[in-house]
């Protein structure tokens, strides 16, 4: 209907008018009316465009083959630069968006491009966005939205991420170990000055053992000894407590050497 004089323009766009070939503006939203069959009207859309771009292999700074798809987001600011400064303004966006794509990704490392996406995808907006300004295009964002890597580079990455893991879990470890021992050298030096402390915590855990049922209790000779020990211990406090110094404490070598060397003391001789 534009060329017998009316048109609808529609709210998301703009007309721009040709009479006879020749730019006469930009006509708002609304009911328009032009010079029949002298004007002519086309409509731009001034909406948010999305773009996207296709996967493509690229091969990183170091190397490595890497598959890269990304997204535009472009609108429209100037109908009149958008059709008067190039013929297909989606086209031309599509293919400089994969160039500018492949170069910001091809002059990155690996590690860059997974760990740094913010930075390239700013870096790839800036690129687009002062190229496409000549062309009443503003580019609002761009996405990299899928890395395809290498099934080999995947398997070293992977034994990479559980090899620090590993590591991790044996630092946490010693020094897991390394309290351990500080605290059981704490423990030795209370116990140390506390015999009674040992003997209470080995009835401790025999006590813990016998928790379960089905569980056979041996009681070692350390044990024993254990026992003996405490029950001269008792023997010396009790002594303490009645006013009398308490025996010397005798090992078992001691009493048996004793005990023999009364069975062999010769008899005292007859007086004449």
């Amino acid at each position: 209907m534009s060329n017998l004089g009316v048109a609808v323009v529609r709210q998301y766009e703009r007309g721009v008018v040709f009479r006879l070939g020749k730019l006469r503006g930009v006509r708002e939203p609304g009911l328009r009316f032009m010079i029949p069959l002298a004007d002519k009207l086309r409509k731009v859309s001034l909406r948010t465009v999305t773009m996207p771009i296709p996967s493509q292999q690229i091969i990183t700074q170091d190397n490595v083959s890497i598959g890269v798809a990304a997204v535009a987001y472009f609108r429209r600011v100037d109908p009149i630069k958008s059709i008067i400064e190039i013929e297909n303004v989606e086209t031309a966006i599509h293919e400089i968006a994969q160039t500018t794509v492949r170069n910001v990704v091809g002059r990155s490392s690996l590690d860059q491009v997974l760990s740094e996406t913010e930075t390239l995808n700013e870096a790839i907006k800036e690129i687009l966005d002062r190229t496409t300004e000549q062309w009443g295009v503003l580019v609002q964002m761009v996405e990299l939205k899928d890395i395809e890597l290498p099934q080999s580079m995947q398997r070293a990455m992977a034994r990479q991420a559980e090899a620090e893991r590993e590591k991790r879990a044996k630092i946490i470890a010693a020094e897991g170990e390394a309290l351990s021992a500080g605290k059981l050298a704490e423990a030795a030096d209370v116990i140390s000055g506390h015999p009674v402390a040992l003997q209470l915590r080995n009835l401790q855990v025999l006590s813990e053992i016998a928790i379960e049922k089905n569980s056979t209790i041996v009681f070692p000779a350390q044990f024993l000894d254990s026992i003996r020990s405490l029950t001269e211990f008792v023997d010396r406090e009790s002594a303490y407590d009645g006013g009398r110094r308490p025996p010397a404490p005798r090992s078992e070598d001691d009493a048996l050497g004793t005990g023999q060397a009364e069975r062999i003391r010769p008899a005292a001789s007859p007086s004449p």
